[in-house]
């Protein structure tokens, strides 16, 4: 080998090249450790132009402060963007540098449709449940309370566009949703009034029951003063509470159906 120039060229040249390369690693990193380029600010911005409502100073200084590592070149964004999402009502953040000793931050704040469950979580109109004080959601709106299964969020959602929609005609809005473990509906409308309205055995059980419900209120509404629960669950029919009355289904005429009392067992709603 030591005759041999030519591998003592490509030897040397290896050598070399390995040489140059750790300077250079070496040149980088003192150059990158040096303080101009220490983290000075970190600008919070808004994803659209609504601006920020619930996120403030105070809640993103006592959220961070502390848990932002390294520099502008050693900084992990990933890190930093799990930091700030960790922040009470932010949904999601994204992170990027800008030279030479600042990041910039763009947080999407979570909108709050009403709260979820019965542990102070909050549920949003994008269907994501979140931890945040219930008291700042209530500033803007009141707040339809929703419950369901671990996993039901999306769903409950939807249902509840839909029911609103379905509803309209009585002039009453939700103010409760719940789905049972069982998968059962009932809602609570802005009267006061519950309805079961059971589980969904195909995909136009709900909307059925509730335009039949939106077909005799009227006629019910007429005739008693305030309806405290009602029960959609039967196929051809209903029953209702007022003040401890109990209805019988109507007939195909619209009117209850009076039946004597008879010891045979009521058929069980489904």
């Amino acid at each position: 080998m030591w005759h041999d120039a030519k591998s003592l060229n490509t030897t040397a040249n290896g050598l070399l090249a390995a040489v140059l390369v750790v300077c250079v690693a070496a040149g980088v990193w003192w150059v990158s450790q040096r303080p101009m380029f220490d983290l000075r600010s970190v600008k919070v911005e808004s994803v659209d132009d609504k601006g920020l409502r619930h996120v403030n100073y105070l809640t993103l200084r006592s959220g961070t402060l502390g848990r932002i590592k390294g520099n502008f070149f050693t900084a992990n964004l990933e890190s930093v963007r799990s930091v700030f999402e960790a922040v009470p009502w932010v949904r999601r953040a994204s992170v990027r540098r800008e030279w030479p000793n600042q990041l910039i931050v763009a947080l999407e704040e979570h909108d709050a449709l009403g709260t979820w469950g019965e542990d102070g979580r909050l549920l949003s109109v994008k269907g994501d449940v979140f931890t945040a004080n219930v008291a700042e959601a209530e500033d803007d709106h009141v707040l339809p309370a929703f419950a369901g299964p671990d996993g039901s969020e999306k769903e409950v959602l939807a249902t509840y566009g839909e029911l609103q929609r379905w509803f309209a005609p009585l002039k009453m809005s939700l103010e409760e949703l719940t789905l049972s473990s069982r998968y059962a509906w009932t809602v609570k409308l802005s009267n006061g009034m519950v309805v079961a309205l059971g589980r969904e055995q195909n995909h136009t059980t709900l909307k059925e029951r509730v335009d039949r419900l939106v077909g005799i209120y009227p006629q019910l509404a007429s005739r008693l003063e305030n309806i405290d629960t009602i029960d959609m669950r039967y196929q051809n029919g209903l029953a209702l509470s007022s003040a401890g009355l109990v209805i019988p289904p109507e007939g195909k005429d619209g009117r209850p159906v009076m039946r004597k009392k008879t010891s045979s067992p009521i058929k069980k709603p489904v």
